[in-house]
């Protein structure tokens, strides 16, 4: 294995990293030279987070010089797994500088690094909060250590938001997009690293299909921060928010989350952008082409929008004749409208993964919570930001079990399993299966585990499990201690190990990190 080639891409993945810390440093610096002395301590916190990158992706691209120009499949999976655990590591520097610069800083206020839950020190003073909360940032998981998110200077919710639209395409994706020397390794890279049982490029060539990825990416970025502007949010709620949603990540600048503006415009726009994140993002090359049959025939958008649409239309009507319980405390008279307004929000941010919420759902019946716990394994379409099994697994999925349904009573027929033309091979069909049982497996062993590691008494099976299903799935928000107005923060140390290890999972799709752990695999054979 080429494991200098590894170490000098992780070298430059870490100086990108760096950079785009930096840019946040710039935003913090002009808000500082605006007169918010509380920005000091944010823009101090990330300088030195881009000195540490910039310094040691300079030397580990260093010590690689002169390295086999070469990225195989195990390289290339390597490269991956390693992508995401240092990328998160640095990510999480600026958190942790922050709070143990906030102790001795005379320009920040000290009770800033108390919660408001009993005079604790605040999740950020420990390394594995900070490294929690990156993990979350760049799987776009969203599930958050913090029970109140005023105290966090702007810097760092900026930096909180762009974790997620940059993992939201995959920070590996943007490696292969401006970086040339990866060259025919960068398919590899890519086939890796894209969500989804297929990884087919949109443009023969890799590097010219991620960058059209990104360049789709970023004029959505530009028109939903232009249009939630223009409803009433300001410049910085509006980036923060449209980074959040475009990665199907779901942190906030609000403690109440979308629901703290209370707007049914700003909800209605999030809600058409979700659904873009949450869509293959192959169909807009087509849009872009013109070949809109080609879009409507794909059976997964079918699919995806149809599961949105009963989604909502089941948990709307579940509601309709109940107060609701906003995430800011305001209580929603019974209504058809508000049923519908909360309803619709609440499914298309749990089947996209994003997130964000409006409403206190953990309150709602047990067929609604039952329909959201559902849409959260079922997750947005292959080939999207967003986590989750995948629309498109399972819809092979049901389709194999229909064929063998059939060969129960017509054992003689031999019948093709298609997903609209194409033709679903064995090979398919076995991993599909293969991959949601052993999701399901995860999902179990998570909720396990993390029964055993909390104190006896302290965590309900109900937690835990949507615990483990929000975090392995990556969406953030579960039920009881960590619905949609709580937390992760009062987690153990070794749970919160446990779910990074899930989010991770998730957003790498379980393979990438299992082979680490097959000796065979370091071998080369």
């Amino acid at each position: 294995m080429n494991h200098l080639y590894v170490i000098r891409q992780l070298g430059l993945l870490m100086i990108v990293l760096s950079l785009s810390i930096l840019a946040v440093a710039t935003w913090s610096g002009v808000d500082y030279a605006r007169g918010d002395v509380g920005e000091w301590v944010s823009l101090e916190a990330l300088l030195l987070s881009v000195a540490v990158g910039l310094i040691l992706g300079l030397m580990l691209w260093r010590v690689s010089k002169g390295c086999d120009d070469y990225l195989g499949h195990r390289e290339a999976l390597l490269l991956v797994a390693m992508s995401w655990l240092v990328g998160a590591a640095l990510s999480a520097l600026p958190y942790w500088l922050w709070a143990i610069l906030s102790t001795t800083s005379p320009l920040n206020d000290s009770e800033h690094l108390l919660s408001s839950g009993g005079g604790t020190l605040h999740p950020f003073m420990s390394y594995i909060d900070c490294y929690f909360e990156a993990m979350s940032g760049l799987t776009t998981t969203g599930a958050t250590v913090l029970d109140d998110i005023h105290p966090l200077p702007r810097g760092l919710l900026l930096w909180r938001s762009l974790t997620h639209w940059l993992g939201g395409l995959g920070i590996v994706v943007l490696f292969v997009a401006v970086l040339p020397n990866l060259g025919v390794g960068g398919k590899k890279l890519f086939q890796v690293e894209a969500p989804g049982p297929t990884s087919q490029g949109v443009r023969p060539r890799i590097r010219e299909t991620a960058r059209l990825l990104w360049m789709i990416y970023f004029g959505l970025t530009i028109a939903e921060t232009v249009i939630l502007r223009a409803l009433g949010m300001d410049w910085f709620d509006a980036v923060c928010h449209t980074f959040a949603t475009l990665g199907t990540g779901g942190f906030s600048t609000r403690n109440a989350s979308i629901g703290a503006y209370d707007s049914v415009a700003i909800e209605s726009t999030i809600i058409v952008f979700m659904v873009l994140a949450g869509a293959n993002f192959g169909v807009y090359y087509h849009l872009i082409r013109g070949r809109l049959r080609a879009v409507w025939s794909d059976p997964e958008v079918r699919l995806y929008l149809g599961l949105l649409v009963l989604g909502s239309l089941i948990v709307s009507y579940t509601l309709y004749d109940q107060p609701i319980v906003g995430t800011s405390g305001r209580i929603y008279a019974p209504s058809v409208a508000e049923a519908i307004r909360h309803g619709v929000f609440q499914v298309v941010s749990i089947q996209t993964t994003t997130g964000f919420c409006t409403a206190d759902f953990d309150q709602w019946s047990f067929l609604a919570k039952t329909v959201l716990v559902g849409l959260m394994f079922v997750g947005a379409s292959a080939g999207s930001t967003g986590g989750g099994i995948k629309v498109i697994r399972c819809l092979i999925a049901f389709k194999v079990m229909l064929a063998d349904v059939e060969r129960v009573f017509r054992p003689n027929v031999v019948r093709t399993i298609k997903v609209g033309r194409t033709t679903i091979d064995p090979e398919l069909r076995l991993s599909t299966v293969v991959y949601i049982l052993g999701i399901l497996a995860l999902f179990l062993i998570g909720a396990v585990l993390l029964m055993l590691l909390e104190p006896a008494g302290q965590i309900s099976f109900s937690t835990a499990a949507t615990a483990s299903a929000a975090t392995l799935n990556n969406i953030g928000p579960g039920l009881e201690l960590v619905g949609a107005t709580e937390h992760y923060g009062w987690f153990s140390a070794p749970s919160k190990v446990v779910m990074c290890v899930l989010m991770l999972l998730g957003r790498l799709e379980v393979y990438a990190i299992f082979v680490l752990f097959v000796p065979r695999f370091w071998r080369g054979e």
